[in-house]
């Protein structure tokens, strides 16, 4: 039995347009959603966040977001141990670059500010002065996993049409 590089070419791509809707979803944030929110009133701003922040728990994103970090890991050691070449290098940049810049960012920088912003009473002057940090350090922060997804996207597109086709 001849095994095939198929599924290994499958998951790339899989990978690699799954990364880049979520490169698009950050970039619509870092590009004119935080822009809308910090420009409304704080109050406004801040409890059309709380909503956003909320309402992420119960999306495809979410699941997209998540759910590449441990496929990334998966393929990534898979390449790391049984594949070698350009198509290997690639799948481990993209796993490499999904998990620090897009996986731990997201766990160690938005989330924190997110939750700290959940808890937060919008009309108080202490929750004004936290909203315009927030609108500041999570956006730059998100541009950091816009890159990130968009760079892992790449790579993930790059080791599919590297990978030598088998029959």
């Amino acid at each position: 039995m001849i095994m095939t590089n198929d599924w290994i070419i499958f998951a790339c791509l899989t990978m690699g347009l799954s990364s880049a809707l979520v490169a698009g979803v950050f970039q619509s944030f870092s590009d004119f959603v935080m822009r809308a929110l910090i420009a409304a009133k704080p109050s406004a701003g801040m409890e059309s966040m709380q909503m956003i922040n909320r309402t992420v728990f119960r999306s495809v994103f979410l699941v997209m977001l998540l759910g590449l970090a441990p496929a990334s890991l998966a393929l990534g050691a898979y390449a790391f141990l049984w594949m070698s070449g350009a198509s290997a290098s690639w799948i481990i940049a993209g796993a490499v670059t999904y998990i620090i810049s897009v996986f731990l960012v997201t766990m160690l920088g938005n989330v924190p500010m997110n939750n700290r912003l959940d808890r937060m009473d919008s009309g108080s002057a202490g929750s004004v002065d936290y909203w315009q940090i927030y609108g500041l350090v999570w956006t730059r922060w998100n541009h950091v996993r816009t890159l990130g997804s968009l760079a892992a996207a790449i790579c993930f597109l790059a080791a599919a049409v590297s990978m030598p086709l088998t029959s």
